[in-house]
């Protein structure tokens, strides 16, 4: 249980690693509310981006000056007209085993990254059946419907069983780490044998975490060649979303064959094609200058572990006092949980109910807002729709917060989601 002065004290650490990136820092107070914390986060990192766009003048999109040494903190870049060829030294947002290396491809976003991969699948391996855990990332369900068509969408049900026997065409598997609770460990259990390519989509797991050094070892054992894609806007910058970068991890293992490797060095070429004909380049100035070091990593640490403890205590909750109206409860990542409603939601009924449930609940002093994202230092509403079964549901996102708090508003959202769900109540 961590007290309200041991979040403080966190926090003024996490706000000290930020602001020692600044040339000139900010003169700002000890934090002593949640508001506070948020507000000096994002008022620092809107000066760091402003004090880099001042600091690299020279490196414009046209590069047009020979004297331009573009860097953010400890990542520098190099690059030609309009970043087709961005180049980026700097730490990697992820731990892999000593006998792996990683080829880096940055681009705008966590889409970006995995709409270059997938097109670039397609290059590589032709046409492919794509297998998909229950609860893949909507929007990924939706690229590949409608634009990656050679990519033959196959949704797995559970049990997952054995692999499917083996047939004329590639298989693709595509681990999502935003996956329902049990989908993604059975995975990982399975026979991947029959599988020519594994896409893992590490987005909603620390870059650090247990379950991605487990799905190395499960490549591994199966001589899988290895793609981690990524948005680093969420669990990335110690909850102040610094900006829109995502990336694609090649992962070299000295244990591929060498068929498996040739296949995954053709695929990073075409990715970064992919990535330049469609205009998905990383910016610069979207790199957190403050990731890498040990207190980063130590606080990023501390934070992730704490929203997965507040995950818990609120799927506990709600259980108990909505069994009727918690919809997902138990994602594998443990970030976020979904309410229903009495009556079946749409995308705007749920919207809506998000907003004002925020809106009445932050009136009444919670950290609580209606936004799209999750890894905050408050929590954050939003409707949710599930790909599986096709309904509307209010996500949850859940925050770092001290326990006591947490506590308290996971109780209010439970009497305001009873009360406007109730029969007399706005679904």
């Amino acid at each position: 249980m961590e007290t309200i002065r041991a979040y403080l004290e966190r926090k003024h650490r996490e706000l000290g690693l930020l602001n020692d990136c600044l040339r000139q820092r900010l003169d700002l107070p000890y934090p002593r509310s949640v508001d506070e914390v948020v507000r000096s986060k994002f008022q620092i990192a809107a000066a760091l981006r402003a004090e880099h766009e001042l600091h690299e003048w020279r490196a414009t999109e046209t590069a047009w000056s020979h004297t331009a040494d573009p860097a953010s903190g400890p990542f520098e870049f190099s690059y030609d007209y309009q970043r087709a060829d961005l180049t980026v030294s700097g730490p990697s947002f992820h731990e892999l085993d000593p006998d792996c290396t990683g080829t880096a491809v940055y681009t705008s976003s966590g889409m970006a990254a995995i709409s270059a991969v997938l097109f670039a699948s397609v290059q590589i391996v032709g046409k492919a059946d794509i297998l998909v855990l229950p609860g893949c990332y909507g929007e990924t369900l939706e690229l590949i419907r409608g634009f990656v068509r050679p990519l033959r969408l196959v949704p797995l049900k559970m049990p997952l069983g054995d692999a499917p026997a083996a047939a004329d065409s590639p298989r693709i598997l595509l681990l999502d780490s935003c996956s329902v609770a049990g989908a993604f460990e059975a995975a990982l259990r399975s026979d991947g044998s029959g599988l020519d390519l594994l896409i893992c989509d590490t987005t909603c797991f620390a870059g650090r975490s247990g379950r991605i050094r487990r799905v190395l070892r499960w490549a591994r054992r199966y001589g899988l060649p290895l793609v981690l894609v990524r948005s680093h806007t969420k669990l990335d910058s110690l909850g102040a979303e610094y900006g829109r970068l995502g990336s694609a991890v090649f992962v070299h293992d000295r244990a591929l064959e060498p068929r498996a490797e040739h296949l995954l060095t053709g695929l990073a070429a075409e990715t970064r094609n992919a990535v330049r004909l469609l205009g998905g380049a990383a910016l610069p100035a979207h790199f957190p200058p403050f990731v890498g070091s040990a207190t980063y990593w130590g606080l990023t640490k501390r934070r992730v572990a704490a929203i997965l403890r507040n995950g818990r205590r609120a799927a506990r909750h709600f259980a108990a006092e909505l069994p009727a109206l918690s919809a997902e409860l138990h994602f594998t990542h443990g970030l976020y949980v979904t309410l229903q409603g009495r009556r079946p939601l749409d995308e705007a009924s749920a919207r809506q109910a998000a907003e004002d449930m925020s809106e009445q609940l932050r009136g009444e002093g919670f950290p609580i807002r209606h936004a799209g994202s999750f890894g905050f230092d408050f929590a954050a509403t939003e409707w949710f729709h599930n790909s599986a079964t096709n309904q509307y549901s209010v996500r949850v996102a859940v925050p770092d917060l001290p326990t006591e708090l947490w506590g308290d508003l996971t109780a209010a959202i439970a009497r305001w989601w009873r009360t406007h769900q109730s029969a007399g109540g706005e679904g």
